[in-house]
């Protein structure tokens, strides 16, 4: 019987970075790939946030690549490739910069797999497997194979994530989803989504989609079908489309823990550097509250480095997540992923530093010069802001302010406060 083992892959620096943050969750990828192979195939599922790859020989390792683990992944794949395995790469990095990717692998993955992954598994056990594997049509996202959970080693708070929807309406400067994903939003059958939900061995899971509420009469129809399984869950989704109060009420009903708000910044310059024009800033604080009313907390996403920004920034965010009670927040260096319109803007002005793509993590490294900053000023911004956010003076303000799943929010600011100075301490030994 022929082995395969499936690797989703995370480099020291960024496990050094999350390991103790209290909201982790198992990453869907490979666990929903493993659903797709055959029964004549071996499964072994290694994910590198708590587990060591395990260097031998199968017959075939494969493996998904995002930009900042490519250089990690590489490694790996050399590794595999002189002990005799068949290396297969897939995953954004590869859909974005395949050539590269083509000098790593045997074969490689280009766009979605649902595809090509079963037809590259059937050529694999005839023998004549192919160098690339290219997504020509849109994937159908019916009748799709439940991932295989089983598989998951070492489960943790949240083992578990579902994908309803895929694809966004919107084109932000800093985002490749166009190039990854097929042009068309497209949705899974209601049905197959919550029989996907129930294989979940846990209470709690996130919604994978990059926009969960970017068809709200179709995200109803799934919260009346998800609300009677009595699950805890968290779910992406835009600032202005929270302004639908039923669609809010009927997520707490049916187990909505917290919503993950892209807000990226508070200025008007920052928005527009980011194509965001969408989001209205003043209407924040009233959209907040709104979610708050329901019941629901709010991570929101803070974005800092676009053209616009300068020292200040970085209190005024503070200041402004603090007063409207955000009950946490996911900070981010702007990353200019390559295929996108800010690395196309930024490789025209000669501001992408010449560095390798592990500098494109979003957390720890700086890969472009800032306009108004310098990279060491925005990269040291960037880590005040997160000590000041998750200290307790910041954290009793803003809770004080939502008062929503206290103990929650509690437990999960004081695991990235922990997160944040364990992080600090080993970077400054290093």
């Amino acid at each position: 019987m022929p082995t395969l083992l499936l690797i989703t892959p995370e480099n020291e620096e960024i496990n050094r970075h999350r390991v103790h943050q209290f909201n982790n969750f198992t990453q869907l990828t490979m666990p929903y790939l493993a659903g797709f192979v055959p029964s004549s195939f071996e499964i072994i599922l290694i994910d590198e946030y708590s587990q060591q790859i395990p260097f031998e020989k199968f017959d075939v390792v494969a493996v998904t690549v995002n930009t900042p683990n490519a250089p990690h992944v590489y490694r790996i794949a050399k590794k595999f490739q002189d002990l005799g395995s068949w290396v297969v790469l897939g995953g954004p990095h590869i859909t974005l910069l395949p050539e590269e990717a083509s000098k790593h692998a045997n074969t490689i993955f280009v766009g979605e797999a649902e595809e090509t992954w079963p037809s590259f598994l059937t050529d694999f056990l005839e023998g004549k497997p192919e160098e690339v594997y290219e997504c020509k049509n849109t994937p159908d996202l019916k009748d799709l194979p439940l991932p295989r959970r089983d598989l998951i080693v070492g489960h943790k708070f949240t083992s578990g994530a579902v994908f309803a929807t895929r694809g966004c309406p919107h084109n932000c400067s800093y985002c490749c989803l166009k190039k990854i994903y097929c042009h068309h939003f497209r949705k899974r059958p209601v049905e197959e989504v919550i029989e996907d939900i129930k294989n979940i061995p846990n209470k709690h899971f996130v919604f994978w989609d990059d926009n969960f509420f970017a068809d709200a009469e179709y995200t109803k129809k799934l919260l009346k079908m998800l609300k009677p399984l009595k699950k805890k869950w968290a779910a992406q989704v835009t600032a202005q489309s929270c302004k639908d109060e039923e669609l809010l009420c009927m997520a707490k009903k049916a187990g909505c823990l917290y919503l993950f708000l892209g807000l990226e910044s508070f200025s008007k310059e920052g928005l527009k550097d980011a194509n965001k024009s969408f989001n209205i800033i003043e209407q924040y604080p009233k959209i907040v509250e709104l979610i708050h009313s329901n019941g629901i907390s709010v991570q929101a996403g803070v974005v800092f480095g676009f053209d616009s920004d300068t020292m200040a920034v970085f209190d005024d965010a503070l200041e402004f997540c603090e007063s409207i009670g955000v009950d946490g927040v996911t900070a981010s260096i702007l990353t200019p992923f390559p295929g996108t319109s800010l690395y196309d803007a930024l490789e025209k002005d000669c501001r992408l530093l010449d560095v390798d793509w592990s500098y494109y993590n979003g957390k720890t490294r700086v890969s472009f010069e800032p306009k108004q900053l310098t990279s060491s000023e925005l990269l040291e911004g960037y880590n005040s802001f997160r000590g000041k956010f998750y200290s307790w003076r910041s954290i009793v303000r803003r809770l004080s302010k939502s008062r929503v799943n206290i103990i929650y929010n509690l437990i999960m600011n004081l695991g990235y406060m922990k997160a944040y100075k364990r992080f600090q301490s080993k970077t400054r030994v290093e």
